[in-house]
């Protein structure tokens, strides 16, 4: 797939302010600070589409950015550590659950991993609500540039040790890299895949 467009759409509080079920979603989270908007500037080839920070908790709406004029990359707040309140936790939690369980236009949602670290419990039990409630997804670790290939391999072992420990069948996983584009072909062309089997 080649992007040739990509324009900033909506932000939203909540999913009634999304936009209408129109077009294809592919949705993209994963911890604070994960590397999620490097990523998404990275596959749109927009260094400045999705905004970036080094302080944990920077996307706080759901962010809707239309690509090809016709299906939209949505950029979810991250969960776990962020310097918010817990009432504002609590909206965050809300808001992203909403989401993933109603919004009839989601086609599958990107689970973003730091590839530098041991499995955590708030990634893992993540990816299990996403099971648990049916919601497609798939695993794309990040900041693979960052380490030894070994070293990333070694912890992608772990992460499906763990996950095999409730999963009978592993979830598709992805490697990438904003700083260098690792994985940039290959997720756009499994988007594509996505967007084209759910078309039919």
């Amino acid at each position: 797939m080649e992007i040739r467009s990509a324009k900033f759409e909506i932000s939203s509080a909540k999913l009634s302010q999304c936009p209408p079920d129109k077009f294809p979603e592919i949705a993209f989270i994963g911890r604070s600070n994960v590397g999620k908007s490097s990523l998404i500037n990275m596959l749109t080839g927009h260094s400045k589409l999705a905004k970036t920070s080094s302080t944990p908790g920077k996307t706080q709406l759901i962010n809707h950015f239309l690509i090809n004029e016709s299906w939209y990359i949505v950029d979810l707040p991250g969960y776990g550590y962020a310097q918010v309140s817990k009432s504002q936790r609590e909206k965050f939690f809300t808001m992203i659950n909403d989401y993933l369980l109603k919004r009839q236009s989601l086609y599958c949602v990107f689970v973003l991993v730091d590839s530098r670290i041991k499995p955590q419990k708030i990634d893992v039990d993540f990816i299990n609500f996403l099971g648990e409630n049916g919601v497609p997804f798939e695993i794309i670790f990040t900041k693979t540039d960052k380490q030894s290939v070994k070293k990333t391999q070694d912890n992608i072992v772990l992460f499906e040790q763990t996950l095999s420990e409730t999963w009978e069948e592993l979830p598709k996983m992805m490697l990438s890299s904003a700083q260098t584009k690792a994985g940039k072909n290959e997720i756009l062309q499994e988007i594509e895949n996505i967007i084209s089997h759910e078309a039919n």
